[in-house]
């Protein structure tokens, strides 16, 4: 699609912009890739050629409407103002500039998307997050946060049976085992340094529960940035897997015998340069009320595909009731104990995983923080056992994304925040995808998944 010139252009940081191009220049950078995630949760984005680049950071790249109603399988879907007729652009970021590590001559932006007069669009998932990092501001609170994910590393292989392609683990070392680290050695060294040359910070690196599984977390960052990073963390995981002839997948559930991948969501709450989430406060405690309240609706966008549910079961570790508790892994809501005397105390959100657009996912978790903040929510008392042990006492998480979109439905306060397009397409595209899948057989939605994520 041939871009037109915009009426206004975007504001442009002259500084940023000077070194973007010098770096591009003195880099060997001949292509740059625009990024942005979908409702389906997928990475998008185009790209431009250097020589287009200084035009580009100003305009930003034209872009269809209807991208943000297109489902995991490329399936469009009917939403208002999401057709044929009208057009967005793809505006980066110039602070998030990185060079691709895995992909020599290449370097990537994260990005908004904008109405071609530059004002934001009310479909932009970035926009989304930064709206509930000022809603935040204005209480006098910032969020400092990160992503913990899982993924899978093998192959992918045809099936000899002739069905979807399969993914056949790297190994099948034990959980933390120290055959595991040598297995996926040189994959993991050469996934640091990229994650390293793009300002991702490894601090823990460890071989997971299932065959081929792998954990490498990364430093936290305020809200904006920890999102970006996860999108840039996928993209990467992939990324370098590709370069050595392997095939790494995020889906929650690649193998539907085997452990699945999350993504937990580590943050804590700050008062300028004081933690809100020390042991007793009661705004720790009002937040949780806050998380517990809108936590059925939340999973719908923290675990935002048909996926996402084959991993949220009880007793998997990845929590299935809506429950908080100090160190309880099967609490939705962890009460995580500071590493030492400097170790600073934050909350993880267990249900949560890679399938969900991380702009969405962390933004609608600050609405519901804020809201239990503001409403002094009581979260009731920790649980210290695995709630699953004392059935019926403890509420239940929906079971499937319909149940999820169910619920997301009824909370007023997430569709509000949400707003009328953001939400319409939404719900559009996951309905689309839960009834795709629904009527075929669990292999195509495993492959699918384990294709896209």
């Amino acid at each position: 699609m041939r871009d037109r010139p915009v009426a206004t252009k975007i504001n442009q940081p002259d500084p940023d912009v000077r070194r973007i191009l010098e770096r591009a220049e003195l880099e060997g950078i001949e292509l740059i890739r625009f990024l942005y995630a979908d409702h389906g949760g997928v990475t998008r984005g185009k790209a431009v050629a250097r020589s287009r680049l200084a035009e580009r950071l100003g305009t930003g790249i034209g872009h269809t409407v209807a991208m943000m109603a297109m489902n995991i399988l490329d399936q469009l879907q009917e939403v208002e103002e999401m057709g044929p007729v009208g057009e967005v652009r793809i505006v980066p970021d110039p602070a998030t500039f990185v060079p691709l590590p895995y992909a020599p001559g290449a370097a990537a932006m994260l990005s908004d998307l904008r109405l071609p007069d530059g004002s934001p669009w009310a479909a932009c998932s970035r926009t989304f997050l930064k709206d509930a990092v000022a809603e935040l501001a204005s209480d006098g609170h910032h969020i400092i946060a990160a992503f913990e994910p899982e993924f899978t590393l093998g192959r992918r292989l045809p099936d000899p049976a002739g069905g979807p392609d399969r993914l056949v683990p790297l190994d099948d070392t034990l959980c933390y085992a120290a055959t595991g680290f040598d297995t996926a050695h040189d994959y993991t060294i050469k996934l640091m340094h990229a994650m390293e040359t793009q300002g991702l910070r490894v601090e823990h690196y460890h071989p997971e529960l299932g065959p081929g599984q792998q954990e490498l977390s990364i430093r936290p960052a305020s809200a904006l940035r920890a999102a970006d990073n996860h999108v840039l963390y996928r993209e990467t995981v992939r990324g370098v897997a590709l370069r050595n002839q392997l095939w790494a997948s995020l889906a929650p559930k690649p193998l539907a015998d085997q452990a699945g991948n999350g993504a937990h969501l580590h943050l804590s709450l700050w008062s300028d340069t004081r933690n809100l989430f020390a042991e007793g406060s009661e705004v720790r405690d009002w937040f949780i009320g806050g998380l517990l309240a809108h936590l059925p609706a939340l999973t719908a966008l923290t675990c935002g595909s048909v996926n996402s549910f084959r991993r949220l079961g009880p007793r998997l570790w990845s929590s299935a009731y809506a429950v908080y508790g100090p160190d309880n892994r099967e609490a939705a809501v962890r009460i995580c104990s500071p590493l030492g005397e400097s170790g600073e105390p934050n909350l993880e959100l267990k249900p949560s995983d890679s399938s969900a657009n991380p702009y969405l996912s962390l933004g609608a978790v600050i609405h519901a923080g804020l809201d239990g903040i503001r409403r002094k929510l009581d979260p009731g008392e920790p649980v210290d056992v695995d709630p699953d042990t004392v059935p019926g006492r403890y509420p239940r998480l929906p079971s499937s994304l319909d149940q999820a979109l169910d619920a997301l439905e009824a909370d007023e306060l997430l569709m509000e925040a949400l707003g009328p397009l953001r939400r319409s397409a939404y719900l559009a595209v996951k309905r689309s995808e839960s009834a795709a899948f629904a009527a075929k057989d669990p292999a195509y939605e495993l492959f699918h998944h384990m294709r896209v994520f």
